[in-house]
């Protein structure tokens, strides 16, 4: 990442060759170098050394696709243009490398800008008679290079969160029954939690303590028993920090204090500055929660 700010490409470029037998490890390198390549010219300097790199391909593409969603969340004049743009680049790099679900990924992406389902790709049916048309077939493709794929089914959940929220749980219901024990796609319950109580028209007391209710405590529980048993550093500190404060909402503090333990000094703003009174408060409501967490330990083994 420095080097990218700095102009350097070659660590890139080594970095995301050493990660292509590994898709899920290089759809989350992609993505996370991608927001740094964004702001700098190096991928440019990049295509004039080396312009058939698949690295390149699959990284400019990933560029192109935050630009045409900032563009379309700012309702920029350039939106049209700039999601024509990515989509194409999509559809060049999903050629280019045939074998990474990335061009895919981005594809699920591109795909809540079409909230009216105008895109054949959109109006796909799902195996599951429960679950309405969408971007079945994207998805498909995306596991079919990578099953399990994290971010394929975010992006999906994210979909549907914006196109037809009702579905979103049915889709959640239908990847839990079939994810692997220990996966971190156990946290995707989490996040249809967070969003409940984002749409809550108001803030009542009832509302604030939906954690101690059911589906969501069950969520929690069901998340903490599947992280327990997965591979070390195998999920990522954003679906760790869903689950410690899933954890802490729904009063298990002990198995909270494990999981606040396996963060460490690491934390992610989501869904702190989601769930706070105000998005600034997310570091404050972070703290509170893992002093109460470990003081409610305490307290337990007293």
């Amino acid at each position: 990442m420095d080097d990218l700010r700095a102009g350097r490409w070659l660590s890139t470029q080594r970095l995301l060759a050493n990660t292509a037998q590994q898709m899920g490890l290089r759809t989350s390198r992609t993505q996370v170098l991608a927001l740094v390549a964004a702001r700098s010219t190096v991928l440019s300097d990049w295509a004039r050394e080396n312009p058939d790199d698949p690295g390149l391909a699959v990284l400019r593409t990933r560029v192109l696709v935050e630009h045409a969603l900032a563009a379309a969340a700012a309702g920029s004049p350039k939106a049209a243009s700039l999601e024509r743009e990515a989509r194409e680049s999509c559809w060049a790099a999903a050629q280019a490398v045939p074998l990474d679900p990335v061009p895919w990924v981005c594809l699920l992406a591109l795909a809540v800008l079409d909230r009216a389902k105008q895109r054949p790709e959109h109006q796909r049916r799902s195996s599951d008679p429960m679950l309405p048309p969408g971007p079945w077939g994207l998805l498909d493709e995306a596991l079919r290079r990578n099953p399990g794929n994290r971010e394929a089914h975010h992006r999906m959940l994210r979909y549907w969160h914006r196109v037809y929220r009702p579905a979103a749980a049915d889709f959640v219901n239908a990847v839990m029954s079939m994810a692997a024990f220990g996966s971190p796609l156990a946290a995707l319950p989490l996040y249809l939690s967070v969003d409940y109580y984002r749409n809550e028209p108001s803030r009542n007391a009832v509302v604030l303590r939906q954690w101690l209710r059911e589906p969501h405590f069950s969520r929690a529980q069901r998340a903490y028993e599947s992280w327990a048993v997965s591979e070390p550093g195998s999920w990522p500190v954003v679906d760790l920090s869903y689950l410690a404060h899933a954890l802490w909402a729904s009063a298990q503090m002990a198995a909270a204090v494990e999981v606040f333990g396996a963060l460490g000094q690491f934390a992610s703003r989501a869904p702190w500055s989601l769930v706070a009174e105000s998005p600034d408060r997310a570091e404050a409501l972070l703290l509170t929660a893992r002093q109460q967490a470990l003081a409610g330990r305490a307290t337990a083994l007293a």
